[in-house]
């Protein structure tokens, strides 16, 4: 049950609070300690199903939690990144505008896949991430960390636009890849 795999995915999961509490105050400084944060939480994320497999350490449970982890970490930063200014002197949140459209395809993407894992479960029909899917997940995970990154460098707007393009195509993965579950999902729906 406590494998290091399993170790490293609960610690994600309670990185969580850290990374909200951070982000809830819009400092460069607090954006920097974020970004090292969500940089080793980033981590953990690869080691902890690479050490599953390497040691042969796969267990229901890590199975079970990892795309949980992930959904939770990505929509707690996602929201938070909504809902906190960029820095101290400006009221524009970090994502803002026509960005959140990309933040709530991803949000709501989560939302029906768990759904349709957990309508498919019973049957005995598994839902495998697919090679999209993980570059999905990459493209996530390196547009929210240049948001982050770009609230710690206030001054290189560039960084915060490098997260905004990531965070559109990260996106685009996220429809394709959602509807790729759905239409595996639907023929085994009545």
């Amino acid at each position: 049950m406590l494998t290091l795999p399993n170790i490293l995915t609960l610690s994600r999961i309670l990185a969580v609070p850290i990374l909200v509490y951070l982000l809830w105050k819009p400092s460069p400084l607090d954006y920097a300690v974020t970004f090292i944060l969500y940089c080793l939480v980033g981590i953990t994320d690869y080691f902890d199903g690479y050490l599953a497999r390497a040691r042969g350490n796969i267990s229901r449970l890590g199975q079970f939690l990892d795309p949980i982890a992930d959904k939770i970490m990505v929509a707690a930063v996602i929201i938070m990144l909504v809902a906190t200014r960029r820095t101290l002197d400006e009221p524009e949140p970090v994502i803002e505008g026509l960005t959140i459209i990309p933040a709530l395809i991803i949000l709501l993407r989560e939302i029906i896949v768990s759904g349709l894992r957990e309508f498919l479960g019973p049957l005995n029909v598994s839902v495998p991430v697919s090679k999209l899917a993980k570059w999905k997940t990459t493209f996530q995970l390196m547009s929210l960390g240049a948001l982050i990154l770009g609230g710690a460098i206030p001054s290189q707007l560039w960084i915060h636009d490098v997260g905004v393009a990531t965070l559109w195509l990260a996106a685009g993965l996220t429809l394709i890849t959602g509807y790729d579950y759905l239409r595996v999902g639907l023929k085994h729906m009545d």
